[in-house]
Parts: structure tokens; sequence; C-alpha cells
């Protein structure tokens, strides 16, 4: 049963709650397409509050191949504790500037886990980014329809926000987040809602960053539910390289 709790719980899903990685670099190639990077060793993959690797240690990595109209094509993946151990995913979107300071992001991701049937899901996701003075914040959803058959006929809905702070002529950067997640599938827990939150520092030099995050979620402790799928509250280290 625990294994079981952990495979469902394994495939919440989002691209905005990814790990902590290193700063991406971008190499251009001189026809408006920029490729960017990242490489990153965490001691426990958490996502949204849940850990995909019982709560042990993961190497993750990805890229993204943007163009300056906008749109942009990547995939990312981890070692993860349960569906044959692998977790690919593969995103596709457009992000530009609305307005001053205002970028608008849609598109949709794909989370793919080989040699498991019946495991993937598709979510579509839309946020906005911004800046609140020296804050950069960020918010928003991300929706995964019925249908599908790792969800059965239920839909899940995926609300976030991320806040970021980097201190001026330090390399270090203050961050939380806060999401909810909302589902009559296994996405929504034991009750149908789930909050997660998380608040951490990233400590970057050239191409690598060093983060520590504190991560919980709201998930209840009936039956020692909560600990069984990993969603107790943990301090998570991560440390990555950017290409």
């Amino acid at each position: 049963m625990k294994n079981l709790s952990r495979a469902c719980l394994g495939m919440l899903i989002a691209v905005s709650a990814l790990p902590a990685t290193a700063h991406a670099q971008e190499e251009e190639s001189g026809d408006g397409i920029t490729i960017t990077g990242s490489a990153t060793v965490v001691s426990d993959y958490r996502f949204r509050g849940f850990s995909q690797s019982n709560e042990e240690a993961a190497i993750q990595g990805g890229f993204t191949i943007g163009h300056d109209s906008g749109l942009y094509v990547g995939t990312w993946g981890s070692s993860i504790g349960f569906n044959n151990g692998t977790e690919i995913d593969v995103f596709a979107g457009f992000a530009k500037e609305v307005s001053s300071g205002l970028t608008a992001d849609v598109g949709a991701t794909l989370y793919l886990y080989p040699g498991s049937s019946n495991t993937s899901v598709i979510e579509p996701y839309a946020s906005l980014t911004g800046a609140i003075g020296p804050a950069a914040v960020k918010g928003g959803i991300a929706w995964a329809p019925g249908g599908q058959d790792s969800l059965g006929d239920a839909s899940a809905v995926y609300l976030y926000s991320d806040v970021g702070v980097q201190i001026p002529d330090t390399p270090v950067k203050l961050k939380a987040h806060l999401g909810y997640a909302k589902s009559d599938s296994f996405l929504g827990g034991l009750d149908g809602e789930v909050v997660d939150y998380s608040v951490g520092v990233d400590f970057t030099w050239k191409v690598l960053t060093l983060g520590v995050a504190y991560v919980n979620t709201d998930a209840p402790k009936f039956g020692g539910y909560k600990e069984s799928v990993g969603a107790d509250g943990a301090v998570v280290f991560s440390l990555g390289a950017a290409f």
C-alpha cells in the first residue's frame, strides 16, 4: 500500500514546481534560437510537496530550445522511486512580454514514465510573471483534463505562486512557493485538496547553484499517510550546473 500510494502521488505534475536548478546559460545560434540547459542532483525529488524518489537522492537534467518569437520546446527528466525509476517530461509553449515587466506563458506538458502503461499525463498550463518591488513574482494554473487513462473521468487543477528576491551585490536569492491542488483523482490526495509550500535560498557561483529549502504540505497525518507518501516536512538540498 505504501508503494502504491507513492506511485499514484508521484504523478503530481507541473513544470513550475520542479526542484531548484542552476540558472541555465543561453547559447545564441544567430538565427533567433536560444538553447538552455541544466543538470542537478537533489537530496529528495519533491514535487508539489510529495517525494517522488522515496525520500532519497535523485539525478535530474533537461534542456529548452527557444525562439525570439516566444515559442519554445524542451524536455526534462529525473530518476524516481516508482514506475521503473524514470520520469521524462516533454513540454512546449509560447512566452511573451505582454506589458512592461509582465510576461505571459501558455503551453502544455506531457509527463511520461517509460516502461509503465496507462501512466502518462498531459497538462496545459498558463502563468504570469512580473516584479513587485525587488521581488520577482509568478502566478499560474495547471489543468489536467479528465478522460486520461491515468486519471479516469476526474480532472485536476493546480494553482501556485512563486516569489524570488535576489539580494543585491550577492550570489544569494531568497525564494518561496505556495501551491494548491484540487481533484477527485489521486492528485487531490485523501480529501481532494492539498496545499504545499516551501521556503529556501539559492547560492550561485558561475555556472553552479547550491540550494536549500524546507518543503511541506497540509496532507493529513491519519494512519501515517503523510509520512508514507513523503508529504511530511523536510529540508531538501540541491546542486545544479547550467550549460
